[in-house]
């Protein structure tokens, strides 16, 4: 089903949930999983009494993405991530950064609109980081 603000997922309960959020629990199952999960393991962790395919097709777009790998699994897959939750995040911030044509002013804006206990983070990591090389 499609709304204005994107798409939902109506569960057994017929309750609406955003999709961003689906996809922010699959992850969680992934991330706390000891190894790779069947699309049927992530349904039954989420508890939310989803379709199979509905978990299916989240897993298949996630590893399309390149956010969760896949292995057979017998005549299907299971899923693992392909980072944790900061990997990601980094990632996201990497591949905007690289949009950007105006990076050194991104980057300027981005540095302040940190908080001093950020920035004195990033500085912090910024000399780790030149230290290694």
């Amino acid at each position: 089903m499609r709304v204005e603000n994107g798409s939902v997922t109506v569960d057994e309960a017929g309750e609406r949930r955003p999709h961003g959020e689906l996809v922010a629990e699959v992850l969680a199952v992934l991330w706390s999983a000891s190894g790779p999960l069947t699309p049927v393991e992530v349904n039954s962790a989420i508890g939310r009494g989803l379709a199979r395919t509905t978990v299916t097709t989240i897993l298949t777009r996630l590893c399309e993405k390149g956010t969760v790998v896949r292995i057979r699994s017998g005549r299907g897959f299971a899923y693992s991530p392909a980072d944790d939750a900061a990997g990601l995040a980094a990632g996201r911030m990497r591949r905007e950064l690289e949009r950007e044509p105006q990076r050194d002013l991104v980057l300027k804006r981005f540095v302040s609109s940190l908080s001093e206990d950020d920035e004195d983070l990033l500085r912090r990591l910024l000399l780790d980081a030149g230290d290694d090389r």
